[in-house]
């Protein structure tokens, strides 16, 4: 509708590009497309169809989305008011200037500010009834605000940065997690902390991430207890920061998980449910596997059955439907089949899980202990030729990993499996033995938290 509103002709080679592109999605090839429509032509004038297109496409999304969140609109006032300004049309250019300001400093975004009270500067030299002293005095102000955003916002991107990419199954430290604390303990003693939510707001995002780094989960508790408790008797939760609100909920859960109060987290996973039909569903797909995900964790623990069959409604949802997801559920059903001593199950679910086309580029540290895991359960089937040849191969890919120290218990599993798995009984195996001494000495929470079957419980069952 956007491209035809001045050329509504049907030989629209833009449109042929677009609705190509449309059909074949990632399959995509720029040559079948310079030759449909260009035969032997000029391949400049192709590319420069396509740029246009792109264009067009950008101008198309601005102007069905602009008023789409209070962000967007902000800015469509301020490149109004721009507009005008350089029109020489001041009062309009003020008009507007005036509504961006109002909604800017209402949602505290303090960058669209810095820019609203340089253009306020610039339009007193044109209009009278501008006090530029205000809004450079405002304007400063503003600047403290963003410094102290900018300040610990560096230190959060790189933190969250870091914990992404290991997926929480990073053995090492996190030295950023330091250099937060210290950043945290300069705001501390902020009075604009207390009195600015978006500050707030970003204070908790540190702590949580550097009590959830160091596994802290009793301090986690009463903290985020806490503040949920404080933000939401201030009524600081809106529709601006809902996803907030439902993150704080989440973690709150996952937490309450950790330090086995169940109930308790179930309790906090109905709340989530709640906050997630509130603002017309706002959010809700992106939390959706949020809250399944806190459902079964705890009735892992309480109710297995309830668990897989949590898990089984998980796969017929459409809106769950993603590679990671599909990891997640395929995975758990892999354990708790383990758990329940299915080991036939389990072994079809880690088979199912390899054959997913992403699992290949997961986490590396995931896919080892998925490996480990996988080999105890074909122990449990007496499965030994295949384990044998699938001990080599577990050998081969994750060479690196087990020659770090820091793995020397997965090292330790993966070669009592091997020989668990030679015939003759197990007590005259002086090598297997002494593995199994060393598990009984080495016994490490970190290690058992990591291990998607705790090492020591299924070798105390065996020994």
């Amino acid at each position: 509708m956007y491209a035809s509103r001045f050329d509504g002709s049907e030989d629209r080679k833009d449109l042929k590009i677009l609705d190509y592109i449309r059909k074949v999605g990632e399959d995509y090839d720029d040559e079948k497309v310079f030759k449909s429509l260009y035969g032997d032509g000029d391949k400049n004038s192709f590319y420069r169809l396509k740029n246009r297109l792109t264009h067009e496409l950008g101008k198309s999304l601005l102007l069905q989305h602009f008023d789409g969140d209070e962000f967007n609109n902000t800015l469509f006032w301020v490149a109004l008011s721009k507009f005008f300004f350089h029109k020489n049309i001041f009062k309009v250019a003020l008009f507007y200037l005036k509504k961006a300001e109002k909604q800017a400093a209402k949602a505290e975004y303090f960058e669209l500010l810095e820019i609203i009270y340089s253009d306020y500067i610039r339009l007193s030299y044109e209009v009278l009834s501008i006090d530029p002293e205000e809004y450079i005095r405002l304007r400063k102000e503003n600047s403290m605000n963003l410094a102290r955003l900018r300040q610990i916002d560096d230190v959060l991107s790189v933190l969250s940065y870091r914990l992404k990419i290991t997926q929480n199954f990073s053995p090492k430290e996190n030295p950023v997690a330091e250099m937060l604390e210290k950043t945290i303990e300069n705001f501390a003693q902020d009075a604009e902390l207390k009195m600015s939510p978006a500050l707030r707001f970003r204070v908790y995002q540190a702590v949580s991430r550097i009590l959830l780094q160091r596994h802290d989960y009793v301090n986690l508790e009463g903290y985020l207890l806490k503040i949920y408790g404080e933000f939401t008797a201030e009524n600081l939760f809106s529709r601006n920061n809902h996803e907030t609100k439902l993150q704080v909920l989440t973690y709150i859960v996952n937490t309450l998980f950790k330090n086995d109060k169940m109930e308790e987290s179930l309790e906090y996973a109905e709340k989530l449910q709640t906050a997630m039909e509130e603002f017309n569903r706002l959010h809700y797909d992106k939390y959706l596997f949020f809250y399944y995900n806190s459902l079964v964790i705890n009735y892992s623990k309480l109710n297995l059955d309830k668990a897989v069959d949590l898990l089984e409604q998980m796969m017929q949802n459409e809106q769950l439907k993603s590679p990671f997801y599909e990891q997640f559920i395929y995975l758990n059903l892999a354990i708790f089949q383990y758990e329940k001593t299915n080991f036939k199950q389990s072994a079809r679910y880690f088979a199912k899980l390899y054959l997913l086309p992403d699992f290949a580029n997961a986490d590396i540290n995931l896919r080892f202990r998925v490996s480990i895991a996988e080999l105890i359960v074909r122990f449990e089937l007496q499965d030994f030729q295949y384990l044998e040849h699938r001990i080599e191969q577990v050998k081969k890919e994750f060479k690196a990993l087990l020659a770090e120290t820091s793995f020397e218990s997965e090292q330790k599993m993966v070669e009592l499996l091997k020989q668990m798995s030679k015939p003759g009984p197990d007590k005259k195996n002086k090598k297997l033995m002494a593995i199994v001494d060393w598990f009984r000495a080495n016994k490490s929470e970190k290690a058992n938290e990591e291990q998607l079957i705790n090492f020591n419980e299924w070798i105390g069952g065996k020994f």
